[in-house]
């Protein structure tokens, strides 16, 4: 029992069970404080319990699983394509790179090609939403952090790319827009979705970056509370596998998009010779709290060079691979209008039908915001997965939280997990 309660002693404290107890429980010179699950900057449900020695961070433990949602296990009773929509809720932040993510593990078990078109409109739309997260990741820690007006300008700009997800999917927040060897529809109208996105990229991203490069990077105030706080090496990065913008802060020159290209990030990506886009990698090498945030600030702006080399270059055609495939549904109008189109459709949805998968595993990742997303995936043969398990950059990032804290100041907590961007729904899964 972490106390034993008696009504003419009070109670008395299990100084091995302290981590436990909620509100704040007196263990000498020490106090033990519930930092969450239920605190506005962890925006989610992430616990910390946290060992105080006045004002400073004597011990951290962090605690996970509030938010376990069996995503892994839904793996294993959900066709290829339906797990999608688990996969937009791992990270709703950036949900349509989990999208593409997913359905490149599963084209690369099928051993299916997608279509330039397809490759175009994927790179596109996975620089759109780590466009977006990090938007939200700087402006919303510039809020934890007091400064409430750089987070209207980053949510603002953000917004519209939502428009973006609800003009080539129909939602705004959980798009679902891939599928095996293509994506859900073709785009309406494809110069109105180059107009879209230009205006995006120029009335609201690049103006969102210099607007919070103004009042929140170079804010004084925001750079007392960052620099020098949180800090980790590049070998203690690398020694905690962590990935994304936290290790390229530490100096660690890793990305997914450089070190094992897909999309079009590889050269030939269209089988005619075509060049893989080009953009740099931002490192920093203070590995604290505010180099995470000038890191994410600069791929913003790698994000809008690679969008620019494309959105004006996308192939014609559709983006699916063959109508005749056995990996592919057709499109709706010919289900709807021919019985070929319908046969097709039923074969591939109907129990104890489907995909003719082979037997086999493979892991599929991307570089997505928050760094490796991989998917390890193996099949039996079935139309359903055997084994969905998720790699998520959330889970692993996480590690270090107490490594990060430990000998900071209480207030410093919010600085640091903001930088973290963690996602409660893909670390707990």
């Amino acid at each position: 029992m972490p106390y034993t309660l008696k009504p003419e002693q009070g109670f008395t404290v299990d100084a091995d069970n302290t981590e436990y107890l909620g509100g704040h429980v007196d263990t000498g010179d020490r106090w033990v404080l519930n930092f969450g699950p239920q605190h506005p900057a962890t925006h989610t449900t992430l616990r910390l319990v946290l060992e105080l020695d006045g004002e400073r961070i004597a011990r951290c433990t962090p605690h996970i699983g509030y938010l376990h949602s069996g995503f892994e296990k839904l793996g294993e009773h959900l066709d290829y394509n339906q797990y999608v929509s688990i996969t937009s809720r791992m990270n709703y932040l950036s949900s349509i790179s989990n999208n593409i993510c997913w359905h490149h593990a599963i084209e690369k078990l099928l051993g299916i090609e997608i279509n330039a078109r397809c490759k175009v409109l994927r790179t596109i739309m996975a620089e759109i939403g780590r466009i977006q997260d990090h938007l939200l990741c700087i402006g919303a820690a510039a809020l934890d952090l007091g400064a409430f007006t750089g987070f209207l300008y980053a949510f603002n700009s953000r917004e519209a790319s939502y428009d973006i997800y609800d003009y080539i999917a129909g939602q705004r927040y959980h798009p679902d827009w891939t599928r095996v060897g293509g994506l859900m529809q073709d785009l309406p109208d494809e110069e109105q979705f180059k107009r879209i996105i230009k205006n995006f990229l120029y009335n609201d991203v690049l103006k969102a970056v210099g607007d919070l490069e103004s009042l929140v990077l170079r804010n004084r105030i925001f750079m007392d509370r960052t620099q020098g706080i949180g800090i980790i090496s590049g070998d203690e990065a690398t020694a905690w596998s962590m990935s994304g913008p936290l290790a390229r802060a530490s100096g660690v020159k890793r990305d997914l998009r450089k070190d094992m290209p897909y999309l079009c990030y590889a050269d030939n990506w269209d089988g005619e010779g075509a060049e893989a886009v080009k953009f740099s990698v931002p490192i920093a090498q203070d590995g604290d709290v505010y180099s995470r945030f000038l890191v994410r600030a600069e791929e913003i702006k790698q994000a809008v060079k690679i969008i620019e080399q494309l959105i004006d270059n996308i192939p014609g055609g559709s983006p699916n691979v063959g109508v005749d495939s056995k990996a592919v549904k057709p499109p709706k109008g010919e289900v709807y209008g021919s019985i070929e189109g319908l046969i097709q459709h039923f074969e591939l949805i109907m129990t104890n039908r489907g995909w003719e998968v082979p037997v086999g595993e493979v892991y599929g990742a991307h570089e997505t915001s928050n760094g490796e997303l991989g998917f390890y995936v193996v099949a039996d043969g079935t139309s359903r997965a055997f084994r969905a398990r998720t790699r998520p950059p959330s889970f692993i990032n996480y590690q270090v939280i107490a490594k990060l804290l430990e000998g900071h100041m209480l207030a410093d907590t919010v600085a640091v997990l903001g930088s973290l961007n963690v996602v409660a729904a893909e670390l707990d899964r």
